[in-house]
Formats: structure tokens, sequence, C-alpha cells
């Protein structure tokens, strides 16, 4: 069999393994648990990450495992409406809520809030889903008013608190604006607009205005408003939250290749330290997503093929591999606090399935 051959048959393998861990692991209420094993994150559903595991998920076409997380999220979102007013109201008032009484960024499987202290202060999820259950919907022909009352709640909280600073993705720096939550926040609203009578067209306008006045460095988005500096994150500005496009989405990937790939792995950012500072799979198929829509296939390809080197034997994803650390001494420190890296991950399952199928492998057999 031609070694051609044997490597597409390898990658489709991953992708059908990928969505059967995914599916495996999906709580019976509808939430995709951020990693099954891992200590830090067992028993937590992210709306960020169950966002994108939710897109890799319908793009295999099962439309019923993601129709149960966006069933969960619209629960999850309907019962905090009073919690939503509440904070509205509050501004209305010219108070400034803190940041203990805003949503949180992970919910237990119920719903709940954690019982243990978290960085929680996250607005990009919720972006983040609204673009996923939009695209799903349009996919597979679905109507959206099965989740609107999640939709409406998700919709005022973004429109009330789209420019407050929060926690980024990576739940560090609070104190900041940044670029990747206030693309995701865009990339949801723009989503949603032709959906919902409320104004969110102006609100995605004010955020793309802000980040080009404020959050772009030499032609290319950067980590918050005011740096220089780049994150693996960024890409998602560019496709699918369609922040930026032209030159600055094409200086955007130039910048976090020449920063932050290594030989394949995309690092998150330069000054981290979390497991050593090691490459983010997820973030490798948002790269290589993007690479696939600019048109350089050869690009994406090499970005599929090194996920798939990472797995384990059994066909797990880990959040992060140590090959190529940038800060190898802080590693043995976060072993001791929370074990060994998260394995299998969800997101790397689900982002790996989105870039299978920008590629054309994904095979169709749920």
């Amino acid at each position: 069999m031609a070694p051609e051959v044997v490597d597409l048959s390898r990658l489709r393998e991953l992708a059908e393994y990928s969505h059967a861990v995914i599916t495996k692991y999906q709580d019976a209420g509808g939430a995709y648990p951020a990693a099954p094993t891992f200590s830090a994150y067992k028993g937590y559903a992210w709306l960020r990450d169950g966002s994108f595991t939710a897109e890799g998920i319908s793009r295999y076409g099962d439309v019923p495992s993601a129709d149960r997380f966006h069933d969960w999220v619209d629960r999850v979102l309907r019962s905090r409406r009073a919690q939503v007013d509440d904070l509205r109201a509050a501004v209305t008032r010219a108070e400034t809520p803190p940041d203990s009484a805003m949503l949180p960024t992970r919910f237990t499987f119920d719903g709940a809030d954690g019982s243990d202290p978290w960085w929680d202060f996250q607005t990009d999820g919720y972006g983040t889903w609204l673009w996923s259950v939009v695209t799903h919907a349009a996919r597979h022909g679905l109507d959206l008013e099965r989740w609107r009352g999640g939709i409406d709640v998700a919709v005022d909280y973004l429109v009330t608190f789209w420019d407050r600073p929060c926690y980024d993705w990576w739940e560090e720096h609070v104190e900041q604006r940044h670029v990747s939550t206030l693309g995701a926040i865009h990339g949801g609203l723009a989503a949603i607009a032709p959906y919902t009578q409320v104004a969110v067209r102006d609100v995605a306008e004010r955020i793309r205005s802000l980040v080009v006045a404020e959050g772009m460095h030499d032609g290319h988005l950067t980590k918050w408003l005011g740096t220089a500096a780049v994150d693996g994150s960024l890409p998602a500005c560019v496709v699918p939250f369609g922040l930026v496009s032209g030159a600055a989405g094409t200086a955007t990937l130039a910048a976090v290749a020449r920063d932050l790939d290594a030989d394949g792995g995309v690092h998150r950012f330069t000054a981290d330290v979390f497991y050593g500072g090691g490459q983010w799979l997820l973030l490798s198929a948002l790269l290589g997503w993007n690479l696939a829509a600019a048109g350089d296939s050869a690009g994406a390809w090499r970005l599929l093929r090194w996920i798939a080197d990472q797995a384990t034997p059994d066909g797990d994803l880990p959040e992060q591999v140590p090959h190529h650390l940038l800060h190898p001494g802080s590693r043995d420190e976060w072993i001791a606090r929370w074990g060994t890296v998260a394995t299998p991950l969800l997101w790397s399952h689900g982002m790996y399935l989105i870039l299978a199928d920008e590629l054309g492998i994904l095979s169709e057999k749920a």
C-alpha cells in the first residue's frame, strides 16, 4: 500500500476516534467535559471548549450529539436570566458589578457554579457559543428557536459587558481587554445578527473599530489592547470570527507562525509557563484551519499530520506536548500541582475534526 494511502487512513481513523472519545465522555445532560480525568478540569464544562468541540461534532455529522450540547447551554443560560437582568439593571444605575457577580466561564454538568476557586470571569465563551449554535443550525437546516431563550440571555449579557476587561482564553490578565475575547464576541454577535431584534451589528462594528484602533501592531492583531505581543488564539479572529480579513488577517497569521509555531506545534504565548509552555494541539488546528481557508493546503496538511503524531497509542490527544518547552523549569511544579497534562482533551479532538473536515478527509459515520 502506498505511503500516502496509509497516511490518509491513519488520519481518518483518528477522526473516527475523535468522534468516539468526545461522544463517549459527553454527559447525559449534553455537556462536553473539558477533560474526563484531569484533576483541575474533571466535572466541568467550558462554553468556549464545548462550542468548538460541538463544531467538530456537527461537521462530523453527529447532529444529535451537537444538539444535546446546545440544549444544555440553552438550559444553563435560561437559568441565568434573572442574574443577567440584575447585572444589567446595576449598569443602568451606573453601578459596576464585581467580577464575582458575573457569569462563570465553566459550569458543573448540572449548570451550577464550581465549588472551588477559579479565574471565572471570561466573556469569550458566550460569543463562541452564539457563533457555534448559529453555524450548527445553518449547516443542518435547524430552527434556532429551539435555543432562543439561551441565545437571548447571551446576547443581552454581551451587549452590556462586551468592553469590560476580563480573563482571557487562558484564565490570565483579568485587567486587560483581550483581542481574542473581543473577536469571539464579534463573531457571535455577527452570526446572530440576522436572527435577533437587538442592535448587535452596531456593537460588532464598535468592537472592530476598537481593535483596529488599539489592538494592532505592525499590521497584525495583538494579544490585548495596547501591546505588541501576539497570542496563539488570535487566528480565531480571522477564521471563524471574521473580526479582520485581508492584509490584517494575513499579517496576523504570519505573526503567530513566526513567534509561536515551532515545527508544527503552536504555543499559546512566549511568556507561557503552564506545564513549561508546551505546544498546544488545538492551536495548531486553529492555525491550520486558517491556512486551509486561505488556500495554503500544504501548511494545513503539515499541521494536521503534526497533531496526529502527538496522539497516544490509544489515540487520545493531549492538551499540550513538551517537545519544545518555552520555560522548561516551570513544568515540574504544575505536574506536582495537578498531575500530568490533560489527556484526552476533548477540545483538542474537536479541533482535529474541524481541520480534518477543512481538508476534506472527514468521513461522516455518525
